[in-house]
């Protein structure tokens, strides 16, 4: 009987180990493609940051910050500019979504700002050079016609869908400061069954935990792989809603969804984020 011959042998035992490698290489690269921040729902086309009468284009200093961690707090120094001196400033961000919808998301000073929600975030591949919208977005001439705009536009179109598009699942709300806090979470589905947006202060939650200190709406939620998050605001700022699933509906922050119960969750997530 003839023999085969040694090369053909080897190539044969060969041939199941470099598909199975193959095969490891090419999930492993769809899986950092995920990791990287390609499941967001909106595309960053510009930021701006500073006052309506005072701001720069920082488009390019948010690719460099894209690039070093998934969050950062919104500050002057984080920002490497300061268009208006004493004054409080918000970082302003501009996207689309799905449906080519642009909108524009606000991040006041002090705040968390989180990448998550915008697609490509980390790759940095993403802002529109001939993005002309000024301050108020493209198609807006005041700000203020603009915020009751936007809050219109939305309510009415989250009115007909049945929230449950967004990225990331609520587990708890705290209203307060690191020392003294309140849960706020059936409050916060209280707001979420009116309305897609709301502004905060102490009257929204009818309580004031902190008396005489700047208190902030902590939202931590989970995303599609399962890691916790942390989104703040501020007091008088804008709470939106549409990143969150089942928002409108409040069918959220069960007993089966617990949260970890970290006030400081942003300085878990970075650790976990740069590992």
């Amino acid at each position: 009987m003839a023999k085969i011959p040694t090369a053909i042998r080897v190539a044969k035992f060969r041939s199941p180990i470099f598909l199975t490698i193959a095969l490891s290489l090419l999930l492993g690269a769809l899986a950092a493609q995920d990791r990287d921040g390609d499941s967001g729902r909106y595309v960053i086309l510009n930021a701006q940051y500073g006052t309506e009468h005072n701001h720069v284009d920082v488009t390019n200093r948010l690719r460099e910050l894209a690039r070093r961690d998934l969050q950062f707090r919104v500050e002057y120094n984080t920002i490497n500019a300061d268009p208006a001196p004493g004054r409080s400033k918000v970082l302003r961000v501009y996207a689309r979504d799905m449906n080519g919808e642009e909108r524009a998301f606000d991040f006041r000073d002090g705040s968390i700002f989180d990448g998550a929600q915008f697609r490509g975030w980390q790759r940095a591949d993403w802002g529109d050079e001939h993005w002309q919208g000024g301050w108020n977005g493209r198609y807006a001439e005041h700000e203020h016609d603009a915020d009751r705009r936007d809050f219109r536009d939305d309510h009415d179109a989250d009115r007909h869908r049945d929230h449950d598009s967004g990225e990331f699942l609520i587990l708890s709300a705290q209203y307060g400061t690191e020392r003294r806090h309140v849960d706020v979470t059936h409050r916060l589905k209280e707001l979420a069954r009116r309305d897609v947006r709301f502004r905060m202060d102490n009257h929204t939650f009818g309580v004031d935990p902190d008396y005489g200190h700047h208190k902030v709406l902590r939202i931590y939620a989970r995303d599609h792989e399962g890691r916790e998050r942390m989104f703040e605001y501020l007091e008088h700022g804008w709470v939106d809603g549409s990143q969150f699933r089942g928002w409108g509906r409040g069918e959220w922050a069960n007993e089966n969804e617990r949260w970890s119960g970290r006030w400081n969750l942003e300085e878990h997530e970075h650790e976990h984020d740069r590992r």
